[in-house]
């Protein structure tokens, strides 16, 4: 009789209630890196900008550029440098999203799919920002740019990011278990992609045993191929879509298996001893 009964809800109205929760959270984990959002946001561009003139200035130095695509070379740099940063800023917010032994789990609506997804669209909207505004001032202020194919090219944006929202799961998925451990190799793997995405070379150029070094991750697949809808001759030969989809595809499913897992075993208690 005193029962509480639970509201029925429609299926829309829970859809459109997990999408509110969905930006929130996005909003959350936008706002937690700084407390004012605009700075934080500039901030974003800010460390886009740099890694880009270091990359830059690295390959002309080293001669790399004459290995580059017949094109405008800055254009060359930045496609490589945006899907970098886009998948190891992936990799890391959803690392880095709470957990089941998180304090906001314990509020009813909040679940660990709503917080990966939250951390993850907040990601992607960072790096969405910060490549459209230097990709505007590059060319308003310096060099008029031609991009051959943009909706091909922003689909390798989407799945660099697809591909870090997959492995930052996995990652997330053992965190509870050793949180030290596992932010160790979040940090690893993050700094050797700044070699492994291959992101200064051209997948086309390289012999068979080097490419072979860079075959194994999906950033290297999906920066080669967006090179190739950027720019009108060059044709990726050595790189497959295909493989970085079903990459990414295999890191969820054991993300989600082994979050479940987690789940069921999981217990705030585990970081009183830490």
């Amino acid at each position: 009789m005193f029962r509480q009964q639970p509201h029925q809800r429609t299926w829309l109205g829970t859809g459109y209630e997990t999408l509110r929760l969905i930006y929130h959270v996005a909003v959350r984990n936008l706002r937690k890196s700084h407390g004012n959002a605009v700075l934080g946001l500039v901030m974003s561009i800010v460390q886009s900008l740099m890694i880009l003139m270091i990359m830059y200035f690295m390959m002309h130095i080293f001669g790399l550029r004459r290995v580059a695509v017949r094109g405008d070379f800055m254009l060359y740099v930045m496609s490589g440098v945006f899907m970098f940063m886009t998948h190891i800023k992936a990799i890391g917010a959803v690392s880095g999203a709470d957990g089941p032994t998180s304090a906001m789990m314990m509020h009813a609506p909040m679940n660990p799919i709503i917080s990966i997804m939250g951390a993850a669209l907040a990601s992607l909207y960072q790096q969405t920002l910060s490549a459209a505004v230097i990709l505007f001032v590059y060319h308003t202020l310096f060099t008029p740019i031609t991009i051959d194919e943009p909706i091909g090219m922003m689909g390798m944006f989407l799945l660099s990011w697809f591909a870090g929202i997959g492995i930052g799961m996995v990652f997330l998925s053992a965190k509870p278990w050793q949180p030290e451990v596992v932010g160790i190799l979040v940090m690893i793997y993050q700094r050797a992609n700044m070699i492994a995405s291959g992101k200064m070379v051209l997948a086309n150029n390289l012999p068979a045993e080097r490419r072979s070094w860079f075959d194994w991750n999906p950033l290297f697949h999906t920066i080669d191929q967006a090179r190739g809808f950027i720019f009108l001759n060059y044709t990726p030969r050595y790189t497959q879509i295909d493989y970085a989809v079903y990459f990414s595809l295999v890191c969820i499913m054991i993300g989600l298996m082994a979050e479940f897992f987690t789940r069921q075993h999981a217990s705030a208690s585990w970081n009183k001893r830490r």
